[in-house]
């Protein structure tokens, strides 16, 4: 007999089991150890569409296994089956009220994952606000391949039947496996959302069941734009196009991209308001459709261009030239009216691609690889992906009207080759495609607020080829500005087609206004060969330059005797001793907040304590002094403000001048570790970062030199920082 899953909540022992394979978040290791961990993962292929990451680290495959050994049915405890998983915006309070959760063999009795196939006529939206995410499925209907990536279609209500289900979606550079229990939300036993026209075919409410995990909620599905959606369910190339701007090409862009593994989607423009208004002709305003197909016809001696559009309402079609009931279908042969031509109000209609520009605002093409963008198959497009950041002092210059912080933006530093022969064209012709996405911080898509973003590409002067390391800010005063976005919007994507010829060039991702703090993620498409790192200092290589040598100085033996003043019998000073003597002595006066506690005076014996007794004997002592003077003198020099402390900025001038060249990951990592809750550095907190620095660095070389760390050099020094 199989239990249902309320044996879970009479059995504490298997609860227990149960929520640690379900939900299993007992103490993750740091967020910067996880970085290193997840990109060690993607190197090695994991995160990819074959090996997808577990969403919510949930292994579909422990848990299935757990349910069948025990004969329960599966619930979801991360997205589970309540009000929390709707929202509040869809439902009012009395329909959220009645809203019954049931598997689907309590809403049929025979319910299938599947039946005769998969099409874009097998579903209608629901009461969810979510038309582009229903557009996009209809799109994805077409392309047999990318659907098995995101719907695994072996699953099903037979065998080995456990109520888990699972579907992947690509999110923010990197695939995951999602999985939920397939307890669907109802009134009056009748879905509320997505919904097939068969009762008794399920795959598109528990694809969208997925998919609302992911986002936070069927609420945070609420508004969107088919792009986000298509570039989740491929993983690939975006490709927006203003249709009231449409290139010259449109039409043979279409075409390509209908006959390669693409997916178009498209959207009307907003009205007075966001609400979704029937026009007069037909059509809805502020709507999401999926574009089903393009086709070429001879009506009255002219060949006239046709667009076939799905709404994914599943009915209310467009009245105009070329709908169902229009009388230009006399006008073409029949062979072309009866392949074409179906009169049904199943939401799929003709029009004209002059109509389709003067209708629609806009047009998204995805797919993985811009091949078809030219129609040269024969041509490779080389792709780089790098994950980057923006940090509020140090990182974040916003856009090119501040050019005293602009410089301080991510730079990349991009080098492209002659273009083959196969991929040699026509000059001019678009050979790269850049795109700048935004990660979002918060996993409820609702509550995030995308910035302005775009990016610009200098092109690098002869006189700027041998630069290494971050270009200064006077670079953009002399360089060529060659391509950018033509505007910053808030968008998840921008992205910009455009040809660039052989040469170096410099691209820097930015946000509208600075010290905006967000992670994005920056791809670079290529024809040519291209050669991409990124520019801050020290990426490849840290380098720790030698300060000037502090030898035997006049003072170094009032520095003895100061120390046997104040040392114990031993001639040694433990954590404690080394706190009283740095904060009333030593820095009496130099110190703004409070002084250096006790954990940092224990690093810092730990730093300097050669000998391993736990204690600074007098030359460790003098040598720590001597270091603590030398910052101290750094840190006057760079805080200009004046304040006693260094701002972000003005802790990066003061890591130069300590004779350190670092990333700008490593000083983000340092600004957050050392930094206080408004972002600034205090003596106490400069002294003891670059002490560890220095010490972390120095052990790192002197391991890896006898190939004792497996740990990249980065790696190890993000660790050893950060924790």
């Amino acid at each position: 007999m199989i239990k249902t899953a309320e044996f879970l909540s009479t059995h504490s022992h298997c609860r227990l089991a149960f929520q640690q394979l379900s939900n299993p978040a007992a103490m993750p290791p740091p967020g910067v150890c996880m970085n290193i961990i997840s990109a060690r993962h993607m190197k090695n292929g994991y995160g990819t569409v074959t090996n997808p990451e577990r969403f919510l680290n949930q292994d579909f495959h422990q848990l299935k296994q757990y349910c069948l050994i025990r004969h329960l049915r599966y619930i979801d405890e991360m997205f589970p089956p309540d009000r929390n998983s709707i929202g509040n915006e869809i439902l009012m309070p009395s329909d959220l009220a009645r809203v019954v959760w049931l598997r689907p063999g309590k809403i049929v009795p025979n319910p299938s994952f599947v039946v005769d196939g998969v099409s874009r006529f097998d579903f209608g939206q629901g009461w969810a606000k979510n038309c582009w995410f229903i557009a996009s499925i209809g799109a994805l209907t077409f392309q047999n391949h990318i659907l098995g990536q995101v719907v695994p279609l072996e699953q099903n209500f037979d065998e080995d039947y456990c109520g888990l289900f699972h579907f992947r979606f690509w999110r923010f550079g990197r695939w995951v496996d999602v999985i939920i229990d397939d307890k669907l939300p109802t009134i009056d036993g009748r879905l509320i959302f997505v919904h097939s026209r068969d009762p008794t075919e399920f795959w598109p409410a528990l694809l969208e069941k997925a998919y609302a995990k992911v986002c936070g909620s069927y609420t945070d599905m609420n508004a969107g734009t088919p792009a986000e959606a298509l570039v989740d369910f491929t993983g690939g190339v975006h490709i927006y196009i203003d249709l009231s701007k449409p290139p010259p090409d449109l039409w043979e862009m279409m075409c390509r991209a209908g006959q390669s593994k693409s997916l178009m989607g498209c959207g009307t423009p907003q009205g007075e308001t966001t609400e979704n208004i029937v026009l007069p002709n037909g059509l809805v305003q502020s709507h999401a459709y999926a574009v089903t197909g393009v086709k070429q016809m001879i009506s009255r001696g002219q060949m006239v261009n046709l667009v076939r559009l799905w709404n994914p309402w599943g009915h209310g079609e467009w009245n105009g030239d070329w709908s169902d009931r229009s009388p230009l279908w006399q006008t073409v042969s029949p062979q072309d009216r009866d392949m074409c031509l179906a009169v049904y109000d199943d939401g799929e209609f003709w029009m004209s691609l002059k109509d389709f520009c003067k209708t629609y605002s806009e047009l998204d093409i995805c797919c993985m690889c811009p091949d078809f963008l030219d129609g040269n198959s024969t041509c490779h497009w080389n792709t780089s992906i790098y994950q980057g950041r923006w940090v509020a002092g140090t990182t974040a210059g916003g856009c090119m009207k501040n050019p005293e912080s602009f410089w301080t933006n991510p730079q990349y530093r991009v080098k492209i080759d002659e273009l083959s022969s196969e991929c040699a064209g026509k000059q001019g012709e678009i050979n790269m495609l850049i795109s700048l996405m935004q990660k979002p911080d918060k996993r409820n898509r609702r509550l995030v607020q995308n910035l302005y973003i775009g990016f610009s590409v200098f092109e690098v002067p002869k006189n700027y080829m041998t630069h290494s390391g971050k270009f200064p800010a006077s670079f953009f005063s002399v360089s060529k500005l060659v391509a950018h976005t033509k505007s910053y919007i808030n968008a998840r994507e921008v992205m910009e087609l455009m040809m660039l010829k052989p040469g170096e060039y410099l691209i820097v991702p930015s946000t509208f206004s600075p010290n905006e703090t967000a992670s994005f993620i920056l791809t670079i498409l290529s024809k040519a060969e291209t050669h991409v790192h990124e520019n801050s200092s020290g990426h490849e290589h840290m380098e720790l330059e030698e300060n000037t040598p502090v030898g035997k100085s006049e003072d170094d033996e009032s520095k003895r005797t100061f120390f046997r003043q104040h040392s114990d019998k031993y001639e040694e000073v433990d954590a404690e001793q080394l706190q009283r003597l740095l904060n009333g002595k030593i820095l009496q006066g130099d110190l703004k907040s409070g002084g250096f506690t006790i954990d940092a005076c224990r690093s810092m014996v730990a730093l300097m304590d050669t000998s391993v007794t736990g204690k600074l004997n007098g030359e460790e002592f003098v040598r720590l002094w001597k270091k603590v003077v030398t910052y101290q003198e750094i840190f006057s020099r760079c805080d200009v403000s004046k304040t006693g402390t260094l701002s972000l900025s003005e802790l990066r001038n003061a890591m130069i001048a300590s004779g350190m060249k670092i990333s700008d990951e490593m000083l983000n990592l340092m600004a957050l570790r050392y930094g206080t809750s408004s972002g600034h550095i205090t003596l106490e907190s400069f002294i003891s970062l670059v002490l560890r620095f220095e010490c972390m660095y120095q052990i790192f070389n002197q391991l890896s030199d006898g190939k004792a760390v497996t740990l990249q050099e980065p790696e190890w020094m993000y660790i050893a920082m950060y924790t």
